[in-house]
């Protein structure tokens, strides 16, 4: 298995992990912080947003910001329409590149 490949796989489990850097590991909060919506979590903690300012400036935030609410607004979609995760397949989306 790749190095990405093994990276990939140990994302669900980010927090026991060796392989993140310590901004990824901010990222990584941020994204699990602003997604618990559900489950009554409290957002964003001040612990989160502090460590992700020590490793990201505004517009790296903005960014990280917008992607994580994009990834939160398709996962809700797929619900609603009953899209099943993990319906990709390789190569699927090849010929619309040209």
């Amino acid at each position: 298995m790749s190095k990405d490949a093994t990276r990939l796989n140990l994302v669900a489990a980010w927090r026991e992990s060796t392989v993140f850097t310590e901004a990824e590991r901010a990222a990584l909060a941020l994204t699990e912080e602003g997604t618990r919506i559900a489950d009554a979590h409290q957002g964003v903690s001040d612990q989160t947003w502090a460590q992700v300012r020590e490793h990201y400036d505004d517009d790296q935030i903005a960014a990280l910001v917008s992607l994580i609410a994009m990834i939160n607004a398709n996962n809700r979609l797929n619900v609603i329409v009953r899209n099943p995760g993990g319906s990709y397949q390789p190569g699927m989306f090849a010929g619309m590149a040209s």
